[in-house]
C-alpha cells in the first residue's frame, strides 16, 4: 500500500532551524496542514504510519542529518548514545559492549538486519509502543533521555518517559538529543518472545540487570501498556547474587502478577503472563551467572532453544 497523505518535507542543516520548524505549522497553498511538523530520523515505524494512515503530519522534519543526535562515546562519566545512533551502531560499538552489553543483546533482537541498519534508538524510544525492543533495557539502566525545546534543554528520566500507548514525555515541537546512562559494575540479559524466528515483534519481553552489590532492576515489555519496571521483584531480589530454585518460583510468580497483559493477534493475555514467569526466571538465572563470570557472552536470546 503507498502512502496516500500529502506532506512536506524538510531537512534543516541545524538543530535550531529543526527546532523553529517543529514549532510552526506546515503552510500548503496558503493554509496550515492539519497534524503539524514531525521529526523524521530512520522512519522505520513512521513511515508504516503514514502507510497506514495512523499519522497524518502536515510536515516532516529530516533530523538524520543533525551532529548534536549522533555518536556514542563517555562522557560525565556517563555513556552518551545519541539518538540517531542506529541498532547496528549500537551492536557494534565497543563502549556499548564494554559499559552496557545489555543493550547489544537487546538491539540484535530488533527487527532484521535491513530494519537494524536503518532503526534509531532514538525512534524506538519516540515511538513508544508497548512491545519496543530498547524500553526494558533503558528503564533497568535508569537512562536520562536528553531532550532538546526552543527554550533550551532538559532531562527526563526513562521512569517518567512513557505516559501510555504512542504517547511520551516529549513536548510538542521537541527533539530528543540522545541518552545518557551510569556506568558501574554489572551484569544483565534481556529475554525476547517471538512467534517464530526472525522479524517479529516481541509477545513479551524480560530486562534485568545486577549490580555488584546484588541491586536488581526489572522491566518487561509487551505486557502493559508502556514498558515497566518490576518493582516488586525487584524487592524481593535485593542482595541476592545466587538465587535459588525457591527464590526464582517466587519471583516468576511476583512478575506475573505485576504485569498486565492484553490479548491481541499476537498472543493471549494468559500465555504473556505465564510466560513472563519463565522470562523471568531465565533471565535471573543468566544475569546471576554473569555476574559471577561464568555466563555467555552477550547477543543471545534466551528463549531460543539453543541458549539453555
Amino acid at each position: 500500500m503507498s502512502i496516500a497523505h500529502e506532506f512536506d518535507y524538510a531537512k534543516p542543516a541545524s538543530l535550531k532551524a529543526a527546532l523553529a520548524l517543529l514549532a510552526r505549522p506546515a503552510p500548503r497553498g496558503g493554509a496550515a496542514l492539519a497534524g503539524g511538523s514531525v521529526p523524521l530520523a530512520g522512519g522505520t515505524d513512521l513511515v508504516a504510519w503514514l502507510r497506514d494512515g495512523a499519522v497524518r503530519p502536515g510536515r516532516l522534519v529530516d533530523v538524520k542529518g543533525l551532529p548534536e543526535l549522533r555518536g556514542i562515546r563517555l562522557a560525565g562519566g556517563k555513556l552518551w548514545i545519541g539518538a540517531n545512533a542506529t541498532f547496528a551502531e549500537i551492536i557494534e560499538s565497543p563502549l556499548v559492549k564494554k559499559h552496557a552489553p545489555l543493550l547489544v543483546e537487546s538491539s540484535g533482537l530488533v527487527a532484521s538486519v535491513g530494519v537494524r541498519n536503518r532503526a534509531t534508538i532514538g525512534g524506538n524510544v519516540c515511538s513508544a509502543v508497548p512491545c519496543c525492543d530498547s524500553g526494558p533495557t533503558l528503564l533497568v539502566h535508569e537512562a536520562t533521555v536528553h531532550v532538546a525545546t526552543p527554550r533550551g534543554t532538559k532531562r527526563i528520566s526513562m521512569k517518567k518517559w512513557f505516559l501510555g500507548p504512542r504517547r511520551t514525555a516529549l513536548a510538542k515541537g521537541g527533539i530528543v538529543l540522545g541518552f545518557s546512562l551510569p556506568l558501574a559494575k554489572h551484569a544483565a540479559a534481556f529475554a525476547k518472545l517471538k512467534r517464530y524466528r526472525g522479524e517479529d515483534l516481541a509477545q513479551a519481553s524480560v530486562a534485568v540487570r545486577v549490580d555488584a552489590q546484588g541491586v536488581w532492576r526489572v522491566a518487561y515489555g509487551s505486557v502493559a501498556p508502556t514498558p515497566i519496571r518490576g518493582p516488586k521483584v525487584e524487592r524481593l531480589l535485593k542482595g541476592v547474587k545466587k538465587p535459588d530454585a525457591a527464590l526464582l518460583k517466587k519471583a516468576a510468580a511476583l512478575a506475573e502478577a505485576e504485569v498486565a497483559p492484553i490479548t491481541d493477534i499476537r498472543s493471549s493475555e494468559v500465555y504473556r503472563r505465564l510466560m513472563v514467569g519463565v522470562m523471568l526466571k531465565r533471565a535471573v538465572k543468566l544475569a546471576a551467572a554473569r555476574l559471577a563470570g561464568r555466563g555467555p557472552d552477550y547477543g543471545i536470546n534466551v528463549m531460543e532453544e539453543n541458549a539453555q
